[in-house]
């Protein structure tokens, strides 16, 4: 695995259209489901914070 955007500078980011909403997910092999299911329960969780 590589880093993408974590070395960057602010702006860095900002030219490579970066903003703090982004979400970057590395899945795997699982069932379709489970992934969704996944992500909606940690979203869920992230507005709780």
């Amino acid at each position: 695995a590589s880093t993408t955007h974590q070395q960057m500078n602010a702006e860095q980011l900002h030219v490579a259209g970066i903003g703090e909403e982004l979400i970057r997910l590395s899945i795997g092999i699982e069932a379709a489901e489970d992934i969704i299911g996944d992500l909606g329960q940690a979203l869920r969780f992230s507005q709780k914070a």
